[in-house]
């Protein structure tokens, strides 16, 4: 009972240090006659004919408010979660230009207790939001997962792999300043304890998609090894930008981050579902044996693995994890912290 009300403390605390909506809000929500919603605001343009103003409601009875912004040339759309301390009065600007630079529609809206949303800010508040921004996006834009892209700055990186890890055909996920879980940007931990919030270094696991991990190597507020983290654990990572001297608030003022994003971009839009499985084959790293073989079992069984610690390649099979790299024979990892595709039994079975 001691450990479960500490922990509980704990989470709380975690909680609050995790949301800082701007007081007051730097906007406010009128209804036109003719049913119609706009963000009233000075750093927001009344005029701007792509941009839709919604209310969604969520799962949890809130009301939050999200922003569409369409571009005619896009081909993919990406769903913008953003930091703990903004709202989308302070996003506008921001939002125009990945719309432009970008060429992709986007969908950018407020947690619950943010701007012109209802109620207050929390870890599964967050999660309904973006469930119903998602929802969304398919009833009223046409949008599916293949032509999704997930963004997910900062906390934003919570709700982003919470969703991300329920869509298996999604296009992309880009993480931003990420957070390994809550309790991580208070404390290092080996373990994830039960009480933790936004546990994003289990969920990165479950995600299918190509992972773009951006981070400052001068982030005070989320430290560089939440990013290279999370990257470490995709099962199909892009090749990482770390903005040397970047802190956690002013990545998009350094050139290669538009330039970076703009390139990653353009591969998911290259993407096809054939080049997909290709890359998922050449993940795995499946031998071409026969299947009447005397010596399959025997290599099967067999481990390749350098580390000293046991990993799912040492077995034929690993019955109680789903996750596809188990079935890999041979493990290219050196030590715990650089095993990447061949998973640990600790990680994927427990």
């Amino acid at each position: 009972m001691v450990l479960g009300r500490n922990g509980c403390l704990i989470s709380n605390l975690a909680a609050k240090l995790a949301f800082f909506p701007p007081r007051p809000s730097t906007y406010q929500l009128k209804k036109e006659e003719n049913g119609k919603f706009v963000l009233v605001s000075s750093s927001v343009n009344q005029e701007d004919s792509s941009m839709d103003v919604r209310q969604l409601k969520t799962k949890r009875g809130k009301k939050i408010v999200a922003m569409y912004l369409r571009n005619p040339y896009a081909r993919l759309t990406l769903l913008y979660s953003h930091g703990n301390a903004a709202d989308l009065g302070q996003l506008y600007d921001l939002f125009v230009q990945l719309k432009l630079n970008l060429r992709v529609n986007l969908m950018g809206y407020d947690y619950s207790g943010y701007g012109a949303s209802t109620g207050k800010p929390s870890e599964h508040d967050t999660y309904a939001d973006i469930e119903a921004v998602y929802e969304c996006l398919q009833t009223e834009y046409g949008v599916s997962q293949e032509d999704l892209i997930l963004y997910g700055q900062s906390v934003g990186s919570g709700p982003t792999l919470h969703l991300a890890a329920k869509l298996p055909r999604l296009r992309g996920v880009v993480l931003h300043s990420a957070i390994l879980s809550g309790l991580r940007v208070l404390c290092q931990l080996k373990v994830t304890l039960c009480f933790d919030i936004y546990k994003n270094i289990n969920k990165i696991k479950k995600v299918k998609c190509p992972v773009l991990v951006i981070h400052g190597t001068e982030d005070d507020v989320v430290n560089w090894f939440h990013g290279n983290g999370l990257w470490q654990l995709s099962r199909e990572p892009y090749e990482p930008l770390w903005i040397k001297g970047g802190g956690h608030c002013n990545l998009e003022l350094y050139p290669d981050y538009i330039r970076h994003l703009y390139g990653f971009i353009q591969e998911m839009e290259k993407m096809t579902t054939e080049t997909r499985l290709k890359k998922i084959r050449q993940t795995l790293r499946l031998p071409k044996t026969n299947p009447n073989s005397s010596s399959t079992t025997a290599a099967t069984n067999k481990c390749y693995c350098s580390c000293s610690i046991r990993c799912c390649c040492c077995w034929p099979k690993c019955l109680s994890c789903s996750c596809p790299d188990c079935s890999c024979l041979h493990c290219s990892c050196l030590s715990f912290s650089r095993i990447r595709k061949c998973c640990l039994i600790f990680f994927c079975c427990q």
